[in-house]
This record gives C-alpha cells, structure tokens and sequence, in this order.
C-alpha cells in the first residue's frame, strides 16, 4: 500500500475507500491512469463502523473486487471477514491509498480540479486532478430527530454490540431492519429494550427473516413497541413521545436513533454548482457513466442517490464504478499528447 500519491496531476481523484472505490482505484490502475484513493478514515472506514457481529446478507461473492476470489467460512461473510478481505486486496494490489485525510475543498482548476487535503497530524496539502471520483457513501449523515437532547453522549445514531447494556433501559428509535438487528442482539444480551416509530409497523424494507423473530419478542413481551409515537425529546433518563395525543415517558440509559441515513454531495463541493434534487437529495447524473453536471466530476455507489440509499448496494455499485472509469479512461485517452 503506497502513501504517496503519482505525479500530479492525477487523471483522477478517487474520493472515498470503501468497496466502490477500491474498485473504482483497482480499474484506474489498470487503465495505466495516475490516480489516488483517498478517505478521510482507515479503509472500508464504513463497514468497520457497523456493528461489531454484523453478518451481510449478500453473499461474498457478489461483493467481490478487482476480480479477487472472496473466501468465506459460510456463504454469506460477516464485518470481520469484510474488513479483512477489502484491506487484504488494497495491499495486494498496491493501491496508491491516502487514509485519515479528509477531503475539504475541491475547486475548479485550469487542468480540472484543485483538491484540499486535511491529513492527521500533518500540514494541510493541495492536490490537482483531471478528473474526481466521488465514492462516499451515506453513513457519514444520519437522518435527525431534530429534538432536544439528540446529541447527548447517552443518543448515538450507529449501533456497535450490546454486551455493555446488559441489564439496561434501551430506546430503539426507528423500525427498519438495523433497529431490528439492534433490538433483537439487545434483547439476547438482557437488555429491557422498547422500540419507538412513528410509522404504523415495521418498515417494508425490514428483512424478511428478522421479522418473524421480532414479531414473537414483541407478541411474548420480551421487547416492547410503540408504533404511531412520535418522539418530543430525549433525557438521559427518558424518552419523551406521544402517542395517540398523550404524553409517553419511556425510561432509558440508553438511546439508539437508527433512523436510516442519506447520501450528500458533501460540503468539500460547495461553489462546484452541483445539481441535486431538493427533495430527495440526489444528483443529477448520466446514468450511462454516473457523470454529474459539473463536467470531469462523478459520483458512484451511493454517493449521489440522496435518501434513495435503499437502490444502491455494494453490488449495484461496483456497476458505478466499472461504468465511471470507463468513462474517464476514454475522455484522457483522446487527450493531446504530454498533456
């Protein structure tokens, strides 16, 4: 894994190391481009944020890269085995990698893009790039409440495992399948877990084979949930909801907001004149190449879907990847020589 990046300027920027832009990094390198992967975190910084015993529920395979075979001990792989996988194949292919520096500003430059680096423990840097690869993702935006005491230490929007809260009050606010996960993980750990949403049940989108499970914890007793109820406030002692016009004060230690997140184009964009659709958040995108309106600028995966994060998986994605590239080794192909 190299730390320093070709010479600029790059033909590309890849912004984003998860298993979209490691593909999209692999591709690049393979055209013979001058590119960098860049990402504000470690590799696959995502995925080692999910919960700590998650398992895919896509099998390894399909979440292959770079062609290299995705061995698991059954047919679907877990967190552990994710991370070791995609970290294993950025070392073996010797990808050009810049971690723990987030990207701050990109500007318009005569030869395409001026980037603005902020790396951990180091002086600011700039770099130039032809072309920009936007590969981000959407678990960096969590979808807000918006209600007094949503950023106490004792709220948290990502839920890592429950061994802490044994013997705890645990508020699950959302009904998708990540509430669920977290819910049922809680319960098996001795946590008193009660579940808040404001929708009539569960989301459509909830896992068919979670659902089952669920619905008997919460038809035992074991789990307590309250649909129709919308969240006012949080202590650090309650949640305060109503439901059915009155007050609900539901005792908590703890408080888990998994209400789903969204895609944004990132506030390193600004002055680009990006167009997005204000309702959903998207971007306006080439559905061929997933170029977006601002010539030379791509984005790929989830990157550009907005709140539409549900049509987008890391299967889907790698198509992004495979078609941007595409894309942009044609454009610096038909470039002038020695430019």
């Amino acid at each position: 894994m190299l730390d320093a990046p070709p010479a600029s300027p790059l033909d590309v920027a890849i912004i984003g190391a998860g298993p979209i832009g490691i593909e999209a990094a692999i591709r690049a390198k393979r055209a013979g481009l001058r590119y960098l992967l860049i990402d504000k975190g470690a590799v696959v910084d995502a995925i080692y944020r999910w919960p700590t015993f998650l398992t895919f529920f896509t099998t390894s395979e399909r979440l292959e890269v770079g062609g290299h075979p995705f061995v698991t001990a059954t047919d679907k792989p877990t967190r552990k085995e994710a991370l070791d996988y995609y970290r294993k194949v950025a070392q073996r292919e010797a990808l050009h990698v810049r971690l723990y520096s987030p990207v701050t500003a990109v500007r318009r430059a005569p030869e395409g893009f001026e980037l603005t680096l902020s790396p951990e423990h180091r002086p600011e840097e700039r770099l130039r790039a032809r072309t920009v690869v936007v590969a981000t993702g959407y678990y960096d935006n969590p979808k807000r409440l918006g209600v007094p005491g949503e950023d106490l230490p004792s709220v948290s929007h990502y839920f890592d495992e429950a061994h802490p809260h044994w013997g705890r009050n645990v508020t699950i606010i959302g009904a998708g399948s990540s509430a669920a996960d977290a819910a049922l993980e809680l319960f098996r750990a001795g946590a008193k877990v009660t579940m808040v949403h404001r929708g009539e049940g569960f989301r459509h989108s909830l896992k068919y084979w979670i659902r089952p499970n669920l619905e008997n914890r919460i038809k035992e007793g074991s789990i307590t949930a309250h649909f129709r109820t919308v969240v006012q406030a949080i202590t650090p002692t309650e949640v305060v909801a109503l439901k059915a016009g009155e007050e609900l004060r539901i005792p908590t230690d703890v408080t888990f907001a998994l209400t789903g997140y969204y895609a944004a184009p990132g506030r390193f964009l600004e002055g680009l004149g990006v167009e997005t659709n204000p309702e959903d958040f998207s971007v306006a995108l080439d559905p061929a190449t997933f170029e977006s309106n601002v010539p030379g600028l791509y984005f790929i995966g989830s990157a550009g879907f907005g709140t539409r994060t549900s049509d987008v998986f890391i299967e889907n994605g790698l198509l992004h990847a495979a078609a941007a590239m595409a894309d942009i080794a044609r454009r610096l192909e038909q470039r002038p020589v020695g430019v």
